[in-house]
């Protein structure tokens, strides 16, 4: 995503899917705990007041919009944690796999393929 844009300044603009459809309202928007950089924003699809997660990257603001690089039916049958709420590790993992997105990090200590890449271990657990 764009970083020079204030997250506040996404919320109530509109979302649109890879063709331009729209697809509702910005309600809310995540940043991540390490990074403190945007990384989820919650779209207000108007489906029964239903609130579909979206990632922010590799969304993109176009003109007052942001556009969504996915179709509108992945979009709409993203998990909806509700807003309001922090998203657990495990939440943001059934949203990295419903997107099919990347979990690995540059520094991630797992060799590329290697299958186990410890996403959402809690830290200071012993598991």
């Amino acid at each position: 995503m764009q970083t020079d844009i204030d997250p506040r300044s996404l919320i109530g603009r509109k979302a649109f899917d890879r063709n331009g459809a729209k697809i509702g309202t910005i309600d809310e928007v995540y940043l991540d705990d390490a990074t403190g950089e945007p990384e989820w924003a919650a779209v207000r699809t108007g489906l029964f007041s239903r609130d579909a997660f979206v990632p922010l990257e590799p969304s993109k603001m176009v003109g007052e919009g942001l556009h969504i690089p996915y179709d509108r039916k992945l979009i709409k049958d993203a998990p909806d944690f509700g807003v309001g709420r922090h998203l657990s590790p495990e939440q943001e993992l059934q949203l990295y796999h419903h997107y099919r997105l990347d979990i690995s990090s540059p520094t991630d200590p797992v060799p590329p393929g290697s299958g186990d890449k410890n996403f959402g271990k809690i830290a200071g657990s012993d598991d």
